[in-house]
């Protein structure tokens, strides 16, 4: 991982840090230094001593957690403008809560967690800005668990589908994996139920993309 200093001009592509006051933007730039790594570069490992919070320049990253049995499961993508380790970096003695890994070539922006926590302490906007961050990711939390707690999963890909179709179809950049960890499920059950959708007529498989087939069947598999 190669790193340099940052400049704050950078934050433009950081929706988070781009709304803050210049005086606010350079303090944290002076604490932060840019690090680019490579594709299936480890960034974190779960359950290791936080030491920093980072926020993703260009490129893309994966989320994931290992199981005891061996099994993998993604938690979540983070894309370019969005931050990751936030949660740990502002707890005393946090340890991260999952690892993560570049998907494709990237940038990040590194702070460590006693910088961050020092600017939070100096600057009222930048702990405001954070816990709305915070706040966004609960909100999408607490649907995830009603949706998760009152839906198939084959219900809740037919949701899926609907809002990530782009004239009726759905781009395969979105892996097994993305999905499943949009859901809140494994790949596995993703497949399976893609297979049935299929099957019922609903939308057609190819290897560039899912065609919906039938939207207003598909309208109501999402609420089942």
């Amino acid at each position: 991982m190669c790193t340099m200093p940052c400049d704050a001009r950078l934050f433009q592509s950081i929706p988070l840090l781009a709304s803050l006051p210049e005086q606010v933007r350079n303090a944290i730039a002076r604490a932060m230094s840019v690090r680019s790594c490579a594709a299936g570069e480890l960034l974190l490992v779960g359950g290791e001593p936080c030491e920093a919070a980072y926020f993703v320049l260009e490129g893309a990253a994966r989320v994931f957690r290992d199981a005891p049995s061996g099994r993998q499961q993604i938690l979540t993508r983070i894309v370019a403008g969005q931050p990751f380790n936030l949660v740990p970096a502002l707890r005393a003695r946090g340890t991260n809560h999952a690892s993560v890994q570049a998907t494709v070539p990237s940038r990040l922006l590194r702070i460590s967690s006693n910088d961050l926590r020092e600017l939070i302490k100096r600057f009222p906007d930048l702990g405001l800005a954070l816990l709305g961050d915070l706040a966004d990711k609960l909100d999408h939390l607490t649907n995830l668990v009603e949706t998760i707690a009152l839906r198939s999963v084959r219900g809740r890909l037919a949701r899926f589908l609907l809002d990530h179709a782009e004239s009726g179809q759905v781009p395969r950049r979105w892996t097994l994996d993305d999905i499943a960890a949009q859901l809140g499920t494994v790949r596995d059950m993703v497949g399976r139920s893609l297979r049935g959708l299929a099957d019922a007529g609903l939308i057609d498989l190819n290897r560039e993309r899912i065609v919906l087939l039938d939207r207003s069947g598909l309208e109501l598999e999402s609420t089942q």
